[in-house]
């Protein structure tokens, strides 16, 4: 049959096995094909034609075009679009990698300085300012605390590029699912990111732009889009410019943790009192933990709550191999607590008096680290702070509004303890010791007699209780009474001070000269206005605990005025030469030493034989007086032993009267409690007391030739006949 039509096609043979198998046989030559010489080539598989799909016609084949052209130019105009954002975003990246500064100048971010308030013994007692304990690095901290930042900021910090899309996504779902923006709450930043937000993503603090530095850093961490934005082409120039350590170290450096505490140096020292390099893994987590709230998670606000967020801490730890199981539980089942130092937190109000007496410039507004050596010592802030706590607890009724304050110093004025309310271990509150101006009632009366013995008086000299009117210009007749209501007839000085009378001491005020009454209380270092009527001798005029305390120090001394002083030394840190030294201390003669000494005398009586018996020492003699003042809003007691001098004020921030209180009461017993526990292990000294010869004493001399109104002998006459006639 014939094949023409059909063509040379290949056998089906040749189809299977293709030509390599006509080559095996052997000898065999290749075939011709149609006689001709020319041998046939393999021929391979043909491709299967594809037929072509049939365009689709009518209204259906239109709009699939169209979708297919507008699917194609949304494509290329994402690619082209792409291509543009990433040459803006690499340009913008590239501006603020050649803005960036070097790594060692972004280390220490603070805008202030830092105060460094040490004890009389020249230890730590308290912080103020920004502190930064130096420079540390993510090699040089404790291998814990670098661990446990990454594990509870970012556990992705050295995989992504700065930017984390899949937290920030995640973050964004949660503060949407728990009803807030979704840039509200939840960052999702990297560490990297949080880095560019403390450097205020290059922004540097300009006076002349901000109303202060609050304002500032309100503004570095307001969030919004464009803030965002900003904020990751930062994050990306960092990690173009520095490495991931890098970062981390910047970040470990600025990072505010609490109690005045930038950077971890600081913390660890604040907190644990030891370097960041020898941190434990407790200790590490709670200074980790603490960087989402540093202000309310610092170990000094609540330890509990702190401990609490490093269980947290210690769990993601765990859970990101870290640490073993092993070690999460020895660090659970032994929380790390504060340092004795930072437990302690001796002496806030006495750090903030201090703070605020010495020159702003080194001071609250200092650039510079300062270092403050003081008279503090913390012994004795304790004794203070222990017996108030007690007296209140022991005899005050719980929920008593009524506030106290105490100062202990030594006779130079060295302030050695100062408590300023009920409140302790506190800083910035209301400072009851040195703010607050109180009428002092009859502690007031140790300088009426003080000028009475520096004229030639006599403890023994008399005077007669008796019933006194006064007609004061502008404000008529003024009839003073005794606290008891009733009149003791002829009384010696002695007994009038320690039974605490008030006419007699309206009498020897008005004898001496109130003039003169002020000048010796204003030299002795009162310093408040002093009113010039005869109330002036009852303490009707208005003063200070410290002022108070202060000038009763100069009685102690023998008479010389003093200047109460905290500061002792003040230096720039790593400095050996002080920049400023003790300003205060003892001053000038206020009276002869014999009268001070005849006046401790009179103020020993008080507590042995008079109002302040409830102050009596068990195993020591000490002086002191009472006072009282109108409706009894306020009432006080100030002494001294041979070795310090303590005031005590107890009422109510809004002058409500206290119920049963009395300068013998609660405030001799709050001294006498704060007296035992300083005095506690030091050996026993006598009061610089002069007795009284028992015998008629001579007629007081007359005043100093410097004061010629009292030099006229009729009104020295009349100022006698008040006085009840005769000594």
């Amino acid at each position: 049959m014939s094949d023409s039509k059909r063509g040379k096609g290949r056998l089906v043979a040749e189809k299977r096995y293709g030509a390599a198998s006509a080559k095996k046989t052997s000898g065999s030559k290749p075939r011709k094909s149609g006689g001709s010489g020319t041998p046939r080539k393999p021929a391979g598989r043909k491709r299967a034609r594809t037929k072509s799909r049939p365009k689709r016609k009518g209204l259906f084949g239109l709009i699939q075009t169209l979708l297919i052209w507008i699917y194609k130019l949304i494509w290329r105009l994402t690619v082209r679009v792409s291509i543009l954002a990433a040459l803006v975003l690499g340009a913008a990246v590239l501006v603020e990698y050649a803005s960036l500064p070097d790594y060692n100048q972004l280390l220490d971010g603070r805008a202030k300085g830092s105060v460094t308030l040490r004890d009389r013994n020249g230890e730590i007692f308290a912080w103020r300012g920004d502190q930064y304990g130096g420079a540390v690095t993510a090699q040089s901290v404790s291998p814990y605390l670098k661990n446990a930042v990454i594990a509870t900021e970012d556990k992705r910090f050295y995989s992504h590029v700065g930017v984390s899309p899949r937290g920030i996504a995640s973050a964004v779902r949660i503060n949407l699912s728990e009803g807030r923006g979704p840039l509200s709450g939840h960052g999702g930043s990297t560490i990297t990111q949080q880095t560019a937000k403390l450097l205020c993503l290059g922004v540097e603090y300009d006076a002349s732009v901000w109303k202060n530095e609050a304002e500032y850093v309100a503004d570095c961490r307001r969030s919004s889009l464009a803030r965002k934005a900003k904020e990751a082409v930062f994050a990306l120039a960092m990690e173009v410019k520095f490495t991931k350590d890098q970062i981390l170290s910047i970040y470990l450096n600025r990072a505010y943790m609490g109690g005045g505490a930038y950077g971890a140096e600081a913390a660890s020292q604040r907190y644990f009192a030891k370097p960041a390099s020898d941190l434990t893994a407790p200790e590490a987590a709670i200074l980790a933990g603490l960087l989402t709230a540093p202000s309310t998670l610092a170990p000094t606000a609540n330890i509990e709550r702190s401990q609490a967020r490093a269980a947290t801490v210690l769990r993601l730890m765990r859970e990101q191999g870290y640490i073993s199981v092993q070690e999460e539980r020895t660090a659970q089942a032994n929380p790390a607590t504060l340092s004795d130092v930072a437990e302690a937190r001796a002496g806030g109000y006495f750090a903030d008096w201090v703070m605020a007496s010495g020159p702003e410039f080194f001071t609250s507004k200092t650039t510079e680290d300062i270092d403050i050596r003081t008279t503090l010592d913390q012994r004795i802030q304790a004794a203070a702070e222990g017996a108030m706590k007690q007296v209140f607890s022991d005899k005050v009724k719980e929920g008593s509004k009524a506030q106290a304050a105490i100062v202990v110093m030594s006779s130079d004025g060295a302030v050695r303890a100062m408590v300023g309310g009920r409140k302790t271990n506190v800083s910035g509150l209301f400072n009851r010791a040195t703010q607050a101006k109180r009428q002092t009632g009859s502690a007031f009366k140790p300088f009426v007699y003080a000028t009475a013995m520096e004229l030639g008086y006599s403890p023994l000299d008399t005077v007669v209780d008796e019933p006194l009117c006064l007609n004061i210009p502008g404000s008529g007749e003024w009839c003073p009474k005794n606290y008891t209501n009733e009149f003791y007839g002829r009384v010696t000085l002695v007994d009038a001070l320690k039974q605490s009378l008030n006419i007699p001491a309206v009498k020897v005020s008005e004898s001496v000269g109130r003039k003169l009454v002020q000048r010796v209380a204003t030299d002795f270092g009162i310093d408040s206005e002093l009113i010039d009527t005869p109330a002036l001798a009852l303490g009707a005029s208005e003063s200070t605990l410290l002022e108070m305390t202060g000038a009763y120090a100069g009685i102690l001394n023998g008479g010389s005025s003093v200047s109460p002083y905290g500061l002792v030394e003040l230096r720039r840190k790593g400095d050996p030469n002080p920049m400023m030294e003790a300003t205060g201390g003892i001053g000038e003669r206020v009276i002869r030493e014999e009268a001070a000494h005849s006046l401790v005398y009179m103020m020993e009586k008080v507590l042995t034989e008079g109002s302040g018996r409830r102050a009596q020492l068990p195993d020591r003699p000490a002086a002191g007086k009472t006072g009282t003042t109108q409706a009894a809003r306020d009432a006080w007691f100030i002494g001294f032993t041979a070795d310090y001098v303590a005031g005590v004020w107890m009422g109510y921030d809004d002058n409500t009267p206290l119920r049963g209180v009395t300068g013998g009461g609660l405030p001799a017993e709050i001294w006498r409690e704060t007296m035992i526990r300083v005095h506690e292990g030091l050996p026993v000294n006598q009061l610089p007391k002069l007795e009284p010869v028992p015998q008629r004493q001579q007629q007081a001399p007359a005043p100093e030739q410097t004061e010629p109104q009292r030099r006229e002998n009729v009104l020295q006459q009349v100022l006698r006949d008040l006085l009840g006639g005769g000594n």
